[in-house]
């Protein structure tokens, strides 16, 4: 029996919910995405990974993003953005797009913490 990693399970664990999401059997889904129904059983379980070009397949016929896939649901600050891009819209181009740098550098420097 395979060792599964945590990254594997996690990511077959979300592949599996979206694909029931859809209203698909192993079965339809794995014709789908050109696969046998073992391999999808085998990454859904997280006893094998999955390619990119796999991944791409998946996200494609189950109508996600690969952020879907990888990281699983995020929140989304919906309410807050609608207010903040009113205030962008309403800078001047100079303004803009220090705030823009500035923005950019803030997520980069976020990136870095994980």
């Amino acid at each position: 029996m395979q060792e599964k990693k945590q990254i594997n399970i996690e990511i077959g664990a979300r592949i599996k919910e979206e694909r029931e999401k859809a209203g698909l059997t192993q079965e339809r889904f794995s014709e789908l995405i050109g696969l046998g129904p073992k391999s999808v059983s085998a990454f859904e379980r997280g006893t094998v990974g999955i390619s990119f070009t796999t991944l791409k397949k998946i996200c494609q016929v189950l109508s996600v993003s690969s952020d879907q896939i990888l990281f699983g649901q995020t929140e989304k600050n919906e309410t807050d953005l609608s207010g903040l891009i009113k205030r962008l819209e309403r800078l001047s181009p100079k303004q803009y797009a220090i705030t823009k740098d500035v923005i950019f550098k803030l997520l980069e420097a976020f990136s870095l913490e994980d």
